[in-house]
């Protein structure tokens, strides 16, 4: 029903930038809330970041506060993660998440999941 396709991971120097995206299809990309999840090795997947469905409200996790940016742009099905002043213990594979109805901060209330982008941030 709805495919999500995450790009833009990559190798970046401590202090450096990333902007990840991911496409999505399937339904009308207005009809869908977006989030940003990651997981690093050995640790559970945890909230970065999500935007409601006319990109009017956001939430951010503490830890990335003031530094990542999630946007969208519904005329390209695409939400965004600008990543800036990257950090070492920012390296985890990002997945982007959908859902119709939840504006949540918990894995579970996404139906929707990418297969996920590396980044990995060098001291």
């Amino acid at each position: 029903q709805v495919q999500l396709v995450e790009s833009g991971g990559g190798l970046v120097q401590a202090g450096g930038s990333l902007r990840l995206s991911c496409a999505a299809s399937g339904r009308p990309f207005s009809s869908y809330i977006m989030a940003w999840f990651r997981q690093a090795p050995g640790k559970e997947r945890e909230f970065v970041a999500a935007i409601n469905k006319r990109g009017s409200t956001t939430d951010y996790a503490d830890s990335v506060k003031g530094r990542f940016t999630i946007s969208r742009d519904n005329a390209k099905n695409t939400v965004y993660l600008q990543m800036n002043s990257l950090k070492p213990e920012d390296t985890a594979v990002y997945y982007c998440a959908a859902d119709f109805t939840r504006f949540s901060v918990l894995p579970g209330s996404y139906n929707y999941w990418g297969q996920g982008t590396q980044v990995t941030v060098s001291s």
